[in-house]
C-alpha cells in the first residue's frame, strides 16, 4: 500500500447493501487475497486495502434523529482524500444544512503507520483545536474514530475466538479486536467484523471500560456512483444516548477534474 489515508464512508463500500444491489466490484482496487492461517493484522491490512488510491471527494449530510425519528440536527459535509500524497490527507469541511455556510474544516494527516494528527478548525471564530479520536462532530453519533478509522492501524490485534464465524448481513466474517497504542479517551478498544473473502469491514465497536460497547458503526445500502459501487447511508449510535446518526454519500468524484 502507499500512502495511508483512514476514511470511513469510503472503506464501508461494502458494509451491508439491500438485497437487490448486489455489487459486482467495489469503490477500492480488488479484494486482496490472504492466506488461511492470516493473522489479524493482516485481516486489519486488507481492510486497509480496500481504501481507494485515487483522490476522491465525497459529498452528502450528516443528519442526527432521536429514537421516534425526529430531526435534531443536520449538516452538509465535503469530504476530500488524497492516499497519493506523503503524508496522506483527509480534510472534511462541515457545512450548514443548506450548505450556505462552512461551519468547521478538519483536517488529518497521516504519515505512515505513525498517529494520525488532527486539527480542527472553527471557521466563524479562526480557532484552531486537536479533538481526541473519540470525540463526537457538531454533537452527532458520528466521531473523530469513525471518519479515521484509525483502529485499521493498531498493531495489538487478535481474533476473537468465541465469535468466530458470526455474520453480517449472511457473510461470514473474521471478528477482531484492535487495541489502542496509547489512551484514547474512553475507547479502549475496536472490535470489528471483516468479511471472511473479501477482507472488507463490515461493522465496527468502540469499546469502552470492561470491553462495554460504547459506539458502532455499520452501513445499510450502497449504490453505484459513476459506475463503481460505493456506500450510500452509514449510521452511527452510542447505545443509551436515544439518539442515531446518518451519513448518506450523495456524490463522489474526482476533485481535481474540472467539470464542464
Amino acid at each position: 500500500m502507499k500512502a495511508k489515508l483512514l476514511a470511513a464512508v469510503v472503506l464501508c463500500a461494502t458494509m451491508g447493501f439491500a438485497a437487490d444491489e448486489t455489487p459486482a466490484s467495489v469503490i477500492g482496487d480488488q479484494p486482496p487475497a490472504f492466506e488461511a492461517d492470516a493473522t489479524a493484522p493482516a485481516i486489519l491490512a486488507a481492510c486497509r486495502a480496500m481504501l481507494p488510491p485515487r483522490p476522491v471527494l465525497l459529498e452528502g449530510k450528516i443528519v442526527k434523529r432521536n429514537r421516534r425519528g425526529t430531526v435534531q440536527d443536520e449538516y452538509r459535509y465535503a469530504l476530500e482524500m488524497r492516499r497519493n500524497i506523503n503524508p496522506a490527507k483527509l480534510t472534511v469541511t462541515l457545512k450548514a444544512k443548506d450548505g450556505s455556510k462552512d461551519l468547521q474544516k478538519a483536517t488529518i494527516l497521516r504519515d505512515g503507520a505513525a498517529a494520525p494528527k488532527i486539527e480542527l478548525e472553527d471557521l466563524a471564530t479562526g480557532k484552531k483545536t486537536a479533538p481526541v479520536l473519540d470525540e463526537a462532530v457538531l454533537g452527532t453519533d458520528v466521531t473523530w474514530l469513525d471518519l479515521t478509522l484509525d483502529f485499521l492501524w493498531w498493531t495489538d490485534a487478535s481474533f476473537e475466538a468465541e465469535r468466530e464465524g458470526e455474520t453480517v448481513h449472511g457473510q461470514k466474517c473474521f471478528v477482531i479486536v484492535a487495541k489502542p497504542g496509547a489512551a484514547m479517551g474512553k475507547v479502549t478498544g475496536v472490535r470489528l467484523w471483516a468479511d471472511r473473502k473479501t477482507g472488507c469491514m463490515m461493522q465496527a465497536e468502540q469499546l469502552g471500560e470492561g470491553g462495554k460497547t460504547i459506539h458502532r458503526l455499520w452501513g445499510t445500502r450502497i449504490k453505484k456512483f459513476d459506475g463503481r459501487w460505493s456506500v450510500s447511508v452509514i449510521e452511527t449510535e452510542s447505545p443509551g444516548s436515544g439518539m442515531r446518526t446518518k451519513i448518506t454519500v450523495e456524490s463522489i468524484k474526482d476533485p481535481d477534474k474540472t467539470e464542464a
